[in-house]
């Protein structure tokens, strides 16, 4: 490793060059990067390497550059919670190649509103990007997983959905009107009760069209979304979770809580499912009686 100082795990590479030692994560999209320059010994590479800002430059091919903690696309400086979550990603040396793809689909969006408008849907937490550059939102749906407006379009797992853009209402000053509505959990939630079900939907930024003001710009409308999973619960990973869960009381949080359940296991958690629909049956039966 030509006399380099350093320490190699399967989650970090730690080298010291110059009296100053550099962390990367495994996960960092330069880690294979990294250990082939330390095998030759290419100190310079190596500092390019473990300097994100740069890296982020290279990696962009030159439509993304950072001056003075800046971020710029194509000259244009942008802002907002995508451009934090960069930054961050950027320092704990963790992937954000999706997020860079998710700017580049964004700044494809036809209409220079809806991105300035889904800049500030996003900055709602838990709106994961995808590997590929997408988002994921909610959205409620009827027990036969029909939308609630028209009941005509199916939201099965694995279906996708579309319109033309230009049936879309592009005007965030109408709460209501066409287009394909997704939102934020506390958005969405209300639309899964009764019985409804809570989706995940996986939106391309590219087709979303106007974040409506109303409801605290937590909703939004696209001409396009795929139906990925049912929803376990509120995503507070930037991955996406691919379970269904039920909204719960006090009394069915203290029955949980109960449970002696190794959260890792599958076997588990599909007992506890099974334990827990008979805990509900068995409760509604008594509240009939």
């Amino acid at each position: 490793m030509n006399n380099i100082p350093f320490q190699c795990t399967d989650e970090f590479l730690t080298v010291v060059i110059n009296a100053k030692p550099h962390t990367m994560s495994s996960s960092s999209p330069n880690f294979q990067k990294a250990i082939d320059a330390l095998k030759i010994g290419d100190e310079e590479a190596l500092l390019e390497l473990f300097d994100q800002k740069s890296a982020l430059q290279n990696y962009a091919d030159g439509k993304i550059e950072i001056k003075d903690n800046k971020l710029f696309h194509e000259g244009e400086e942008l802002h907002g919670h995508v451009v934090d979550r960069i930054f961050n990603h950027m320092e704990k040396g963790i992937d954000f190649t999706p997020l860079l793809r998710f700017i580049e689909k964004l700044q494809n969006n036809p209409s220079r509103r809806a991105v300035s408008e889904l800049y500030s849907f996003l900055e709602h937490k838990n709106m994961p990007v995808t590997d590929s550059g997408n988002f994921v939102a909610y959205k409620g749906v009827t027990s036969d997983y029909k939308d609630y407006y028209s009941g005509k379009f199916d939201n099965s797992v694995g279906q996708t959905l579309s319109m033309r853009r230009n049936s879309v209402c592009d005007d965030a000053n109408i709460g209501c009107s066409e287009g394909f509505h997704a939102g934020s959990y506390d958005y969405a939630k209300g639309y899964a009760c009764n019985g409804g079900h809570l989706m995940l939907v996986e939106i391309n930024p590219e087709d979303v069209v106007s974040v409506p003001l109303d409801c605290d710009q937590q909703k939004l409308r696209t001409s396009k979304y795929t139906v990925v999973a049912h929803c376990e619960k509120i995503l507070k990973e930037e991955v996406y979770d691919y379970d269904y869960d039920e909204e719960i009381d006090e009394d069915d949080l203290e029955y949980l809580n109960e449970q002696d359940v190794n959260e890792n296991s599958a076997g588990d958690i599909k007992s506890l499912l099974s334990g827990f629909k008979k805990y509900l049956e068995e409760r509604k039966n008594n509240s009939n009686n």
